[in-house]
């Protein structure tokens, strides 16, 4: 790294401490709950403050409004099996305006490009091993 911009990030992680508090405090507003593994990267301040700062950034792109960004957020989570964060994401839709069904509308097209994912994958291999007629090539 330039020496010039080692001093301007330690320039700014001086006060990283402050910062994740802030960002605590924001991400406590936006999403209802402060997550888990906040409380726990809070014991590493620097990591903590970017981290947080980029993630915060992610999730609020200005191409989005929050709902949608919320919305996005169900769809991943879902997708990824992340249980802990599709709960805090839920609740911060339903918090941003989504409705009901909305969510149930993302988690069942999350469900199905899941399910599109297992059955593109495995119908490959079905058709290496059996070929294109269904009988066995090995």
């Amino acid at each position: 790294m330039k020496p010039e911009t080692e001093k301007l990030l330690n320039e700014f992680l001086v006060h990283a401490d402050d910062l994740g508090d802030e960002i605590v405090e924001d991400v406590r507003e936006m999403l209802g709950v402060v997550p888990f593994i906040f409380t726990m990267l809070r014991d590493r301040p620097e990591v903590f403050a970017l981290s947080a700062i980029a993630d915060y950034r992610i999730s609020r792109p200005d191409s989005l409004d929050a709902k949608t960004a919320e919305l996005v957020a169900i769809a991943a989570a879902a997708g990824a099996g992340a249980d802990n964060c599709l709960k805090v994401h839920i609740g911060a839709a339903l918090k941003e305006g989504a409705s009901r069904d909305e969510i149930l509308d993302v988690l069942l097209i999350a469900a199905m490009i899941g399910k599109t994912r297992v059955l593109a994958s495995s119908l490959r291999q079905l058709r290496e091993v059996c070929g294109e007629s269904g009988t066995s090539t090995r």
